[in-house]
């Protein structure tokens, strides 16, 4: 199988790379702006590279898509920071530039696996969502933290679309707070724009106080990136049993909240030579969402997944308890 990974670079593309090229014969065709994380992979004789742009180099796209098997467009914004800052930018990144990808795979009838997300759920009622039947509810037009939200829910119902009218194959999988090992930078951490533990870490090690937004008070489910490949690649394996399907891809054994996970963080960087000593100064502020984010900041106060979809599907079921989770990503940073 020639499996084509756009936004290869990133978290998620990275770790798959490696995931395929661990346990699998399948062929791996990344493209991405840079390639520093995907360095060990190079000279791998089901490995190659192409560094380019998303935007601009739509010649090389069609052709890609044209000799792949399967497609994966995970090049995308995924930081609520930018979702504030940037929203045209998310929204041309996360919307315009993936529907030509998928217009390209419905051209060429070829397989789409789609990276949603769990924010599509947005602030839903139900206490465990359902990939079928939760409601999605997203706030107000003038809170721009829902941009994200609203165009992958809307890449989703395209996609959805084109399988209905036209027979494009394809599968939406909605990831629920991965975390490990390249999950952001500390360049990241210092523009405040990283996601919550590169961002604790950080603050930790610099000697600032760890942020907790509204008094970190809402709930998350935390997914070990290693069990979340798990998953996309019984996904990319299984056609027959993945094909129009939506998975969420989470651990609900893993939910707590911002509060609790700072201190599991700080914990961990205890049990670490490098780190014990900023890690028993630790300390903790809390800030209202307007302050830290900005008036456009608005959040949903729990996110638990119901994964009985891609269990009774695939098998699959996550295996990375929180504490360790957490500790694995933050060992990652003493590298």
């Amino acid at each position: 199988m020639r499996v084509l990974i756009l936004g290869a670079n990133g978290f998620i593309g990275s770790h798959l790379v490696d995931g395929i090229l661990q346990s699998t014969d399948w062929r791996v065709e990344a493209f991405d702006l840079a390639d520093g994380n995907l360095a060990p992979f190079r000279g791998d004789p089901c490995f190659s590279f192409t560094a380019g742009d998303i935007f601009t180099d739509d010649q090389w796209l069609k052709e890609a898509v044209g000799r792949s098997d399967v497609a994966l467009p995970l090049a995308g914004i995924a930081k609520p920071a930018y979702y504030l800052s940037r929203p045209l930018w998310t929204f041309e990144l996360d919307f315009e530039q993936n529907l030509k990808v998928v217009r390209l795979c419905d051209g060429a009838k070829k397989r789409v696996v789609f990276p949603s997300t769990s924010e599509v759920y947005g602030m839903s009622a139900d206490s465990v969502l359902d990939e079928e039947t939760s409601p999605l509810i997203v706030g107000p037009v003038g809170k721009m933290r829902w941009i994200y939200s609203c165009g992958k829910q809307m890449m989703d119902r395209v996609i959805t679309a084109y399988g209905q009218e036209r027979g494009l194959r394809y599968t939406l999988f909605r990831p629920f707070n991965w975390i490990g090992p390249r999950l952001d930078t500390f360049r990241d951490a210092e523009e405040r724009t990283a996601r919550s533990i590169t961002q604790m870490v950080h603050d930790i090690l610099s000697g600032r106080p760890i942020t907790l937004v509204n008094g970190g008070e809402q709930h998350r489910s935390f997914t070990y990136v290693s069990d979340g490949i798990a998953a996309l690649l019984a996904i990319i394996g299984n056609e027959e049993r993945s094909n129009g399907r939506i998975f969420n891809i989470g651990n609900p054994k893993n939910n707590v909240s911002i509060r609790e996970l700072a201190h599991v963080v700080v914990d961990a960087m205890k049990a670490i030579p490098s780190f014990r000593e900023a890690a028993e100064r630790a300390r903790f502020t809390i800030l209202p969402a307007e302050q830290y984010y900005g008036n456009g900041y608005d959040d949903m106060q729990n996110r638990v997944p119901s994964i009985d979809a891609i269990r009774d599907a695939l098998g699959w079921t996550p295996l990375v308890p929180l504490r360790e989770a957490v500790e694995r990503t933050v060992a990652s940073y003493a590298v």
